[in-house]
């Protein structure tokens, strides 16, 4: 890990991690806390400036917010450009109160340019804050869910395993908050009528997330965001209790580089990646921008080809078997996200939906290759709005 000190001067610099679980930060920020700062409950300081997980919060407290008007330009113009790659809609994982009602304040505006879910983020992370929580269903914006957070990610030895990591054996991770706390956060939204979101990536944090979800009441379609390394027994109990795998197939072809690794090619191969097994529960597949690039063209081919789009055929494929077809990886970016949250009306281009679709300059199913090319999305569309042209 780097250091605050790795950069002499006298300049305030936060940069996070790609996975956005740790950050670092030059020595003039570090001065501002305790001089042997320690981290809380669910967090690391795995080197003298760098944060991750829960610590990150000892050095966000010193970070000057965004400003309505900031946020609302960022939006404005993420809109525009991920229109570019045929995004309608997207499910934002994780919104805090003001910014739920930013996207509220758009929609009444006609200025939203996406479907939006709004998942809750409570500002006390990981709790139960209804007095924050008010439900919205229109058109163009949705709150009815609510993302908590089991553990960190692989890439930072922050996904929390069963068992200590293989090139790492003095930590197996780190749990966000204990299992009993999940088990009744799960509980109270579930109890509430929110569809609860869970983080998990390690199998640990799998296990009890499931483990949460089995004991919330009611009969509700909750998920596991990430889902990436499930033990073989936890496969079969998220079958049974039919919980929903939101997967992005290009981190399975980002992190093929290092995840052998971390896990060892046992639990690689028992535990980790998979899409084709957990297929009969309708997994909703995505990319988890900024972490990874939004294109769906390309989430399409790490799906159907298990290469890295980056490399395209010039790659390996990586556990073939868990490859889906064209029209199953479709499904996933698309009737599944829609299905996931009950968005009746759109998520296939059907009489009596609505007028959302994108057009594309090849026929899906053909040679996979013109996926990577992220030109190849010519138009979108939304409400029969066209929203994007490309020229040339």
């Amino acid at each position: 890990m780097p250091t605050a000190a790795d950069l002499p001067g006298n300049l305030y610099i936060l940069l996070y991690r790609v996975d956005v679980h740790c950050l670092w930060v030059s020595a003039p920020i570090l001065s501002l806390l305790h001089s042997s700062p320690v981290a809380p409950p669910g967090g690391t300081i795995p080197s003298p400036g760098v944060f991750c997980d829960n610590a990150m919060d000892l050095v966000l407290a010193f970070l000057p917010p965004a400003t309505t008007a900031q946020k609302k330009h960022y939006i404005t113009t993420a809109q525009k450009q991920l229109h570019t790659y045929g995004i309608v809609g997207l499910h934002d994982a994780g919104v805090l109160a003001e910014d739920r009602a930013l996207y509220a304040s758009m929609e009444s505006r006609g200025e939203l340019g996406l479907r939006i879910n709004a998942m809750i983020e409570c500002r006390v992370h990981n709790s139960f804050c209804s007095l924050e929580a008010t439900r919205i269903n229109t058109p163009m914006l949705t709150v009815r869910s609510v993302k908590l957070f089991a553990d960190g990610a692989l890439g930072s030895w922050g996904a929390a395993l069963l068992s200590p990591y293989s090139d790492n054996p003095s930590t197996s991770g780190t749990m966000l908050l204990s299992a009993e706390e999940l088990t009744n956060v799960t509980a109270l939204w579930a109890n509430a009528g929110y569809q609860v979101c869970i983080h998990a990536i390690g199998d640990l944090a799998n296990r009890l997330a499931i483990d949460a979800i089995a004991a919330a009441p009611g009969t509700g379609k909750h998920r596991i965001e990430h889902a990436q390394i499930i033990s073989p027994k936890d496969q079969a109990r998220m079958k049974a209790l039919g919980i929903i795998p939101s997967i992005q197939p290009t981190h399975a072809t980002s992190d093929m580089y290092y995840a052998k690794a971390r896990l060892g090619a046992k639990r690689l191969r028992e535990s980790a990646y998979k899409m084709k097994s957990l297929l009969e529960l309708r997994p909703v597949l995505g990319s988890d921008f900024p972490v990874e690039p939004p294109s769906v063209l390309a989430g399409i081919y790490a799906a159907v080809e298990r290469r890295d789009p980056k490399v395209g055929s010039l790659g390996e494929k990586w556990f073939p078997e868990e490859a889906l077809t064209v029209r199953e990886a479709l499904r996933g970016f698309t009737r599944a996200p829609a299905e996931a949250v009950g968005w009746d009306m759109v998520g296939a281009v059907e009489r009596g939906r609505w007028a959302d679709w994108v057009v594309v300059d090849k026929r899906l199913g053909e040679e996979s290759e013109w996926l990577r090319d992220e030109r190849a999305v010519r138009e979108t569309w939304i409400g029969g709005k066209r929203v994007f042209k490309r020229d040339g």
